[in-house]
């Protein structure tokens, strides 16, 4: 059985040797110091550049929809210019996520 890197959405999913497992979701808890931002047309449909811009791990696009699972149900094509999310810090990140 092969495992995922701690900075994927599939970390917690099993993975069997021929398919994946249903995916478990992983929470992102909500912190006192996430940040309200605007997602603008340079990020529309496009939370890696965010992610990579932020984090600089273009592999944690994932966690807006994680933290934000009220507003982004489809982490891409709900990630439009003029939606409001929360930003999670780096620092919370990495001790939730564990990297």
């Amino acid at each position: 059985m092969a495992t995922y890197p701690s900075t994927t959405a599939y970390y917690d999913t099993k993975n069997y040797d021929f398919y994946l497992d249903l995916m478990v979701n992983r929470s992102i808890p909500k912190n006192s110091n996430d940040k309200l931002f605007t997602i603008n047309q340079i990020y529309h449909h496009r939370p890696d550049l965010l992610a990579y811009d932020l984090y600089d791990y273009s592999n944690l696009w994932w966690v807006f929809a994680m933290r934000n699972p009220n507003t982004i149900i489809d982490p891409i094509y709900d990630f439009k210019a003029g939606t409001k999310i929360y930003l999670p810090q780096l620092s919370v990140l990495k001790q939730v996520l564990g990297f």
